[in-house]
């Protein structure tokens, strides 16, 4: 009974962590360009009390023998890169990626990170920037006197400016892939950074190399579906309650031994 109740607390913590990520999916449901993290459970070590195939007699074995689990625990939580719906804003400087790839920014201490909120800015040089005044690489600066910027598909950022009606290049997005995706480390701000589980990032131009094309103007919600995971939140909410009920049950199974015997 006391490893019934040492079982049912690896349940109770790993449904609690799955219940985080949950909350966490719920918490991001506005935010754009997120992606929804789903937890990876594993069962752990086994206690083999009698071993599958060994002889029972000269002539016969044992077909499953005795193997007692001693409970589950949380093995990762992996990220979802399904794209989210696509809203149009008619904002110059926002821009969506239709498929794969990741926005290239510069970080302070000249480390790249990689994001796919498209919320772009300018600071007060007239570099495209983040929400967090980080700068988009390649670096892009758009002209003092310009009075529209558009982004084409392929990344292209053209300027038109005062007294020229014909728009001026000044400068090309371009995206980073992935071979895994899932494998880079989220560190906040909708950013992430390369890891030795992602591989090497791949620069491309927008709808090359199997990248995703630009669409101007536009932003990618969130992927998280906010019926999808109240279903998962009323599942992992069953779960810890019946991991309760069994310390609850092992708890009086003691109680009965300790006043009977």
């Amino acid at each position: 009974m006391q490893s019934a109740l040492w079982v049912s607390k690896t349940g109770l913590a790993a449904q609690d962590t799955a219940l985080r990520a949950i909350s966490n999916n719920l918490a991001n449901v506005s935010t754009v360009g997120f992606k929804k993290d789903r937890v990876v459970f594993e069962d752990l070590m086994y206690q083999v009390q009698e071993q599958p195939g060994a002889l029972s007699t000269q002539n016969t074995t044992i077909p499953s023998g005795t193997q007692l689990g001693t409970g589950v625990r949380v093995a990762g939580t992996q990220k979802s890169f399904e794209i989210g719906s696509i809203q149009t804003t008619n904002n110059d400087l926002d821009v969506a990626i239709s498929g794969n790839g990741f926005l290239q920014v510069a970080m302070p201490d000249g480390s790249l990170s990689y994001t796919r909120n498209g919320q772009l800015h300018l600071d007060q040089d007239g570099q495209i920037v983040t929400a967090h005044g980080y700068v988009i690489e390649p670096a892009i600066t758009v002209p003092a006197d310009a009075i529209r910027v558009s982004i084409g598909r392929d990344g292209t950022v053209s300027a038109t400016q005062r007294g020229n009606a014909s728009p001026v290049q000044i400068g090309t997005i371009q995206l980073a892939t992935f071979v895994n995706a899932a494998g880079l480390e989220a560190i906040g701000s909708n950013l992430f950074i390369e890891t030795a589980a992602s591989g090497a990032a791949q620069q491309s131009t927008p709808g090359e190399n199997g990248a995703g094309e630009l669409l101007s103007g536009s932003l990618e919600s969130s992927n998280v579906s906010v019926v999808e995971e109240m279903v998962n939140m009323v599942a992992t909410q069953r779960a810890y309650e019946m991991n309760s009920k069994v310390i609850t049950t092992a708890d009086q199974m003691l109680q009965f031994v300790t006043q009977n015997l």
